[in-house]
């Protein structure tokens, strides 16, 4: 909305910054954080009030049980934040911009609905997996239909490039379809699993948005794509302000969930902000370097994976307890040092992922 008043920089000069995506980006961060930190003490307060508190199981780490009573569905103020940031600085006539903020708020509703069913209505799993996964599907069949019927690069619309190889890229055709499927699910499923510890989730999303803010800013840029050998996205720049809206909001609500939490994010912020960076890695043409910057969310997932198939086949598990971050507390780790030191891997892997585009 901010970026219109770029067309009355013939009346008043200073408007003119309103034109760049830099000055917006910054504008979007900044809003996010603020509204996040404003209203953040005002939601803690409302989610006590109305009992929405967070439950915590009894076979898990001994020194969780003092969080039971913890206010949840914090997420809420990510979401609220990121969409209101991006509305303001965003120009809204991208395409983009319009399916970040439509499934943001899709998967916002869904995790809602699943976190109102467990908090609230006091079903033990809230919604049932069966309908969880469709719900999730419905959202991703139509992107990745979508992004196959109207590409984001029409030259290469099915084609997935390589990381680290220099001009490689692999046209899997049709199938594009089921890989971003593939993709997007994956990364809400994983995010989502990775929200165990006292800001461990948001973080990582923090450093994994900042690899993709650098990817989404080169792609729009037709003479910096070129130059980085990256496929070049039209409009793809303007993703840049959604993620940091995103990252700022993120900031916000880690003020108050770092340990010893304030508050927790419930499925209403992991499943949204896991999907978001699945969908924009698919957008920016960028989907295997998903796997380096979200390292630690593939990680985690992998734990589980590993544990659940490991105890079907042999009866055994590998972790103490799955997902792996709560092994490293049954191992003697405190939560803390295991949030900080997972965060330091999530910067290791976010420098590693940015080095792709370079190493060619």
């Amino acid at each position: 909305m901010f970026y219109y008043f770029y067309y009355l920089s013939d009346y008043f000069s200073p408007f003119n910054v309103f034109q760049y995506i830099t000055f917006r980006a910054g504008g979007a961060l900044f809003t996010a954080l603020c509204i996040s930190i404003i209203f953040g003490p005002v939601l803690i307060r409302k989610l006590g009030n109305l009992k929405i508190k967070q439950t915590i199981r009894q076979d898990g780490p001994q020194s969780h049980l003092a969080k039971a009573g913890t206010p949840t569905m914090g997420g809420i103020l990510i979401l609220v934040s990121l969409l209101i940031s991006t509305i303001l600085w965003a120009r809204l006539e991208n395409r983009f911009i319009w399916i970040l903020v439509i499934s943001a708020t899709y998967l916002g509703i869904l995790g809602f609905m699943d976190d109102y069913l467990k908090l609230i209505k006091k079903h033990s799993s809230g919604m049932s997996a069966s309908m969880k996964i469709l719900c999730l599907s419905i959202m991703a069949v139509v992107i990745a239909g979508y992004v196959y019927i109207f590409p984001p690069n029409a030259q290469y619309a099915t084609s997935v490039n390589i990381p680290y190889l220099k001009g490689t890229f692999l046209n899997i055709g049709v199938m594009y379809i089921f890989f971003s499927y593939f993709i997007i699910m994956s990364s809400s499923n994983a995010v989502n699993v990775s929200d165990g510890l006292d800001g461990l989730a948001v973080g990582a999303i923090i450093f994994s948005g900042l690899v993709y803010v650098v990817f989404a800013y080169m792609a729009g840029n037709i003479k910096f794509s070129e130059y980085l050998k990256i496929i070049y996205v039209p409009g793809a720049g303007e993703i840049t302000i959604f993620l940091t809206a995103m990252i700022g909001a993120c900031l916000g609500f880690l003020w108050f969930n770092c340990h010893p939490a304030e508050i927790f994010m419930g499925d209403t912020g992991s499943l949204f902000l896991g999907g978001s960076i699945g969908i924009i890695s698919v957008l920016v043409k960028q989907e295997l370097i998903l796997i380096i910057a979200g390292g630690i969310f593939v990680i985690e997932a992998l734990s589980v994976l590993l544990q659940v198939g490991s105890f079907r086949m042999r009866k055994k598990r590998i972790f103490k307890m799955a997902p792996i971050h709560h092994h490293y507390e049954l191992s003697g780790y405190a939560e803390s040092k295991v949030v900080v030191r997972f965060w330091i891997i999530a910067i290791i892997l976010a420098l590693f992922a940015l080095s792709s585009l370079k190493i060619r």
